[in-house]
């Protein structure tokens, strides 16, 4: 795919299938891994390739890299989600029973903001990836417009408030509670961890639902935490 295809259809297309993710969570997610697949397949072979996608979930990534002819294993601490049931591994993101430099891609999209210690998650991801193997790693940041999940945009006004205005709307606590099941975590922090990483080369950076042009706003401190939305890396090992 071409940076020019990466335009405003594009993310029109993805905000559009986003906005079905509560409803109808297949559409958002097979088209969110159709489009994590043409892209990696800018940067690397996907047959044959061992992929390991931590804090897998839908099963609609599973689909998608199978089809594309990798060797797909999912791993996710709960082993109720639909690709770990259909052959995975169920382990903690910040302890991988996966060998050193053995994996030729490690997935991981939409789990940072979910760990409480993102770092030496992100740490593992390059541990088991070989030397000259990918790391893709994405997540929401808590200052973009949808930081508190299904609190959101409340959660700018803090995210206990937050959470407390939903229980009192729909009768239940949120499935993501800040500080517990999901944290605080920034675009600056994601880019001051790749960049001070001896092991990698960072070859995409860039806020990961909108146009290619976008990744300007990596430049713009404030601003980058309020627009990027999803910030999107991409590592090679060294």
């Amino acid at each position: 795919m071409s940076a020019q295809r990466r335009g405003l259809a594009r993310s029109a297309r993805l905000f559009h299938a986003f906005t079905l993710e509560q409803t109808r969570p297949e559409v958002f997610y097979g088209a969110l891994a159709a489009d994590s697949i043409e892209m990696l397949q800018e940067l690397t072979d996907l047959r044959g390739a061992s992929v390991l996608d931590v804090g897998a979930g839908p099963a609609e990534f599973a689909s998608a890299f199978r089809a594309a002819g990798a060797r797909y294993v999912p791993v996710d601490h709960d082993p109720a989600v639909p690709s770990v049931r259909d052959g995975g591994l169920v382990a903690t993101a910040a302890a991988l029973p996966v060998a050193d430099r053995s994996v030729d891609l490690v997935f991981s999209s939409n789990l940072w903001e979910h760990v409480e210690h993102p770092e030496q998650v992100a740490d593992e991801l390059v541990r088991v990836v070989r030397p000259g193997g990918l790391v893709f790693l994405s997540y929401t940041n808590w200052l973009s417009p949808w930081g508190g999940h299904e609190t959101s945009p409340w959660h700018w006004l803090g995210g206990e408030r937050a959470a407390r205005r939903y229980t009192r709307k729909h009768g239940h606590p949120p499935k993501n509670t800040v500080d517990r099941t999901l944290y605080r975590i920034s675009v600056a922090q994601g880019l001051r961890w790749a960049q001070a990483q001896p092991e990698v080369e960072v070859l995409v950076a860039r806020p990961r639902y909108l146009p290619d042009v976008a990744r300007h706003l990596l430049r713009v401190p404030g601003l980058r935490e309020l627009l990027t939305w999803n910030l999107l890396l991409v590592l090679r090992r060294r």
